[in-house]
């Protein structure tokens, strides 16, 4: 019988013990899944793995490896082994988005584009992992000493080689001085798993390969996206228009979307006119607002939060999630869970300002000089509210990943919205409008998940 047969039947032997000990194979379709940018995870199907004599010296490279296992090996192994395999690499990303003083705007792009490369490369490696199922090493060589318990699923290639090829190339592509930096960290990320024992250093070395290939054909869409354009328009100067100076990436609502045909597909009706009753009754509850520490608190809060670094409080928000519903330990999970939310806070962004400057709404202390804030407002026109817009759209995605935590979810939206009229940035109507763009475009992004093929 064929010796890569009889691994094969190893390997289903052992995942047989497993399921019948309550741990089950790691999502075995997930292969066949939709993907953003790639035709399909077979069209990246990588060729067979070493065969049975290869296999068995890899092994023996694993267990010199594994007398190497000091304590600075033992911290690699934890620090890449935490969270799924995407996990450090959006932490990494957001401390460089944090470091390099990039917009939120910016931000939303990076991380759509890092975890649609994470995600689609996960989909093709588990096409190869399943269409070759190559047994871990510990199931040929029980005798050999894993630092981590083996992943429930085939080794090759390896999920956290896949990851750290796709997010390195991409975060290379975004941050070019920092391109060394990148590599070295996806090379460490390779190694922690080979002194950890779980997976072949043929696993590593495909894993990193096609990773960086499905980082390529990212890049290859985001170099098209329209984000390097120039702006040459000009401010308005009717009476009753936004009236600073230097707005804030007046193109962001040109960029190319996700999901959304465009990012005026959703775009709401316009505001109320500078001199409406509306307009009135809106600036006159900002004039009457009674302020309280707690309000001022949150506007604060959510001042940071919910704008400079709405990056970061999300992606910590899923990567928390993630632990808590045990999807750290499922590969293509957690990379879907990251892409469907990156891609619905980028759409967001597109559409968020694809309005703003279709309107260019006059922002409340323009209105009226005499309105006090609790801080400096953001320079770019007030409708719709980017916060609002922020909420609704997040709280409708992670309401869909994690619907027991809805509830959860609207709360967040409440405050992160609402904040905004609290610290008297914001007319109602802004709000209102943004908190409804959210929703819809999150929901199209929802509608595009449910046809993915993961249900």
């Amino acid at each position: 019988m064929n010796k890569l047969v009889i691994a094969g039947l190893v390997f289903i032997a052992a995942f047989t013990l497993a399921q019948a000990q309550g741990v089950g194979p790691v999502e075995p379709t997930a292969g066949s899944w939709k993907t953003w940018v790639i035709g399909s995870g077979k069209e990246f199907r990588l060729p067979p793995p070493p065969d049975s004599a290869a296999t068995r010296a890899e092994i023996a490279q694993l267990e010199a490896l594994a007398k190497e296992r000091d304590a600075a090996a033992q911290d690699l192994i934890r620090y890449w082994d935490s969270g799924s395999p995407g996990y450090r690499w959006n932490e990494l990303a957001v401390q460089q988005a944090l470091k390099s003083g990039v917009v939120a705007n910016r931000a939303a792009r990076m991380l759509a584009l890092l975890n649609v490369a994470i995600y689609d490369a996960t989909v093709a490696a588990w096409d190869s992992k399943y269409a070759y199922r190559r047994a871990r090493p510990m199931m040929l060589q029980p005798m050999l000493r894993t630092a981590i318990p083996t992943p429930s699923s085939p080794a090759y290639p390896s999920e956290h080689a896949v990851a750290a090829g796709a997010a390195s190339v991409v975060l290379a592509y975004l941050f070019p001085g920092d391109a060394a930096v990148f590599q070295a960290k996806a090379e460490q990320a390779g190694r922690s798993r080979l002194l950890a024992g779980t997976d072949y250093p043929s696993d590593v070395t495909a894993g990193l390969e096609l990773g960086r290939k499905v980082a390529a054909k990212v890049i290859e869409r985001a170099r098209i996206d329209g984000s390097d354009a120039r702006w040459t328009g000009s401010v308005p100067t009717e009476k009753g228009k936004w009236n600073g100076q230097n707005p804030v990436e007046p193109l962001g609502g040109t960029w190319k979307t996700w999901v959304l045909a465009s990012p005026s597909q959703f775009r709401p009706g316009p505001p109320p006119a500078y001199d409406s009753e509306q307009m009135a009754k809106d600036l006159a509850e900002l004039k009457e607002f009674r302020r309280t520490n707690l309000t001022n608190l949150t506007a604060s809060y959510w001042e940071y939060y919910g704008g400079r670094a709405s990056f970061e409080f999300y992606t910590n928000l899923l990567g928390q999630k993630l632990f808590e519903y045990r999807l750290d330990a499922n590969p293509p999970r957690a990379a879907r869970a990251y892409a469907l939310a990156s891609v619905a806070y980028y759409d967001i962004f597109a559409a968020c300002w694809d309005a703003k400057y279709a309107y260019w709404q006059i922002r409340p202390f323009q209105l009226d000089p005499t309105l006090t804030t609790v801080f400096p407002t953001p320079n770019h026109p007030s409708y719709p509210a980017a916060h609002a817009s922020i909420g609704g759209a997040m709280e409708t995605v992670l309401g869909y990943l994690f619907p027991p935590d809805a509830a959860q979810f609207g709360k967040i939206a409440d405050d992160e919205s609402w904040s905004r009229l609290w610290a008297g940035i914001h007319f109602r109507s802004d709000i209102e409008a943004g908190r409804a763009l959210g929703r819809k475009v999150a929901g199209a992004v929802v509608e595009w998940a449910e046809r993915d093929g993961s249900r």
